[in-house]
């Protein structure tokens, strides 16, 4: 495919799921320019935007992300296309079988690089703001392995655990090496040229949350990378790196005897150098020697996404597996999912970032089997019942209805809704199916009336990302209502 034709598709992608978001939203004059089929939770699909995203909005700092995601969504198709012809000459049969044979981690990388466009929902997915191409090919999703270096900083800089005998770090007196993300590398010795490089350089494999690295070892390293993704600079807040152990073992305690899978996050370090969030890491541990003889993690972020090999969906490749109807394979995945999510929350405050991009839920024999969950930087702890969090946290409060908010539109609608709407199951009978656990897990318990409401709390990414600060929700109509 030709440069001119990716760039014409991607900017049709990035224009399309943009008019999505403002339909959505109800931004604007959205809804009487656009027109398409309505979906649960006010998801609509419009057939493709021909149309450059930029003229769609008004605000210049929104077009010049946008601008990013069409270049970066172009490279990217244009590198997936070498990628794909490549698995279909690796005789495997399908992308799951290829997944397989790498090992758990590797794997679980390597399937979530079938998720060309990034994130679901957000028009921004592919934006890089503060890369150039050459960044693009040598750290980016498509990329085969990128680098981790580290930089010496001076103990009284530095807080929270030493990683050197686990990462095989230097040693200096005075001075702790820490590990740093290639890219950060060369931005921090040009932002702070008073801090050396250390001697120590190893490879690892970007996964598509991209400042999370996954070593040779299985171990994935969570740096800071100070480069816009969406709409957010993903830097590593002192209060992440502190808060991850705390709360692996908390939730780990209240999750056991779930059909869970938890990918922990059992050390982390940062520095108050310069804004304090730029020189964080939090380790977190892999799948590998936590899963069952045939037990397969598939990303969720994967699970919708075309297999280049058969043509088809990776979950559709489960399906055939299991050999079950896609609306009772559904039905199981639902309840694998949703059990643990709405007791965490009932119970024990807990509301998980459940979206496709944090789950990684395993099958055996294409069976649903357990739910792999990580990245807690995003969750929210209702404080009267969570741990003692690090000061200034973002992620406690005092209300519930942020912490079931939270839930809502990550499990139901980002999760779930894309599974019924990518999968094409009957709507009316697959949220029959989950409006079923919902009843059955909170029977009596007063969130049952938060989730079943006429309308229900949809994090309004647009608009958010308009109004420059924090958490924007909109209200949806709901599908399990009734």
């Amino acid at each position: 495919m030709s440069h001119t034709r990716t760039e014409d598709r991607a900017r049709s992608a990035v224009a399309t799921k943009l008019a999505e978001a403002l339909w959505r939203e109800d931004i604007g004059t959205a809804r009487q320019r656009f027109h398409g089929e309505v979906h649960a939770f006010d998801r609509v699909v419009l057939p493709p935007v021909d149309a450059d995203p930029m003229s769609l909005v008004d605000d210049p700092g929104l077009q010049a992300e946008l601008a990013s995601a069409v270049t970066g969504l172009a490279l990217a198709y244009e590198r997936r296309e070498l990628a794909d012809e490549q698995h279909r000459l690796s005789g495997h049969a399908d992308m799951l079988s290829y997944a397989a044979a790498l090992g758990a981690d590797a794997g679980t990388a390597r399937l979530e690089q079938l998720a060309t466009e990034g994130h679901n929902l957000h028009p921004c997915g592919r934006t890089r703001l503060g890369w150039t191409v050459a960044d693009m090919i040598s750290h980016d999703l498509e990329t085969s392995y990128t680098k981790i270096k580290a930089l010496w900083v001076p103990d009284e800089h530095v807080l929270g655990d030493d990683l050197s005998e686990r990462l095989g770090l230097p040693a200096k007196d005075g001075y702790a090496a820490l590990p740093v993300h290639a890219w950060q590398f060369g931005h921090l010795r040009a932002k702070y040229p008073e801090l050396k490089p250390a001697e120590f350089e190893r490879n690892a494999m970007p996964t598509a949350a991209l400042r999370t690295l996954l070593l040779d070892d299985g171990t994935y390293l969570k740096l800071s990378l100070d480069v816009q993704i969406t709409s957010t600079r993903r830097t590593i807040s002192i209060a992440s790196t502190r808060n991850g152990p705390v709360l692996s073992a908390w939730v780990s305690q209240v999750l056991k005897g779930e059909p869970v899978v938890l990918l922990a996050e059992t050390a982390g370090v940062a520095s108050t150098v310069g804004t304090g969030r730029e020189l964080s890491t939090i380790v977190r541990e892999g799948l590998a020697g936590v899963l069952e003889p045939g037990e397969l993690p598939v990303p969720g972020i994967a699970l919708t996404q075309l297999d280049p090999i058969t043509g088809r969906t990776v979950i559709d490749g489960l399906v055939r597996r299991c050999g079950l109807s896609p609306l009772e394979f559904f039905s199981r995945y639902a309840a694998l999912l949703l059990g643990p999510v709405l007791r965490a929350a009932a119970e024990h405050g807990i509301g998980l970032e459940a979206h496709l991009q944090n789950c990684v839920p395993t099958f055996l024999d294409g069976h649903p089997h357990r739910m792999g969950l990580r990245d807690f930087a995003g969750m929210r702890v209702f404080t009267p019942l969570g741990p003692r969090l690090y000061p200034g946290s973002v992620i406690g409060t005092d209300d519930r209805t942020v912490v079931l908010s939270k839930v809502a539109y990550t499990a139901f609608q980002a999760h779930l809704g894309e599974l019924v709407l990518r999968m094409g199951l009957p709507a009316r009978q697959a949220w029959a199916s989950v409006r079923a656990i919902v009843d059955e897990v909170l029977h009596g318990h007063p969130d049952h009336a938060f989730y079943t409401a006429p309308t229900v709390p949809h994090k309004a990414l647009t608009r958010m990302r308009l109004a420059g600060q924090g958490d924007v929700y909109v209200p949806v109509r709901n599908p399990l209502y009734g």
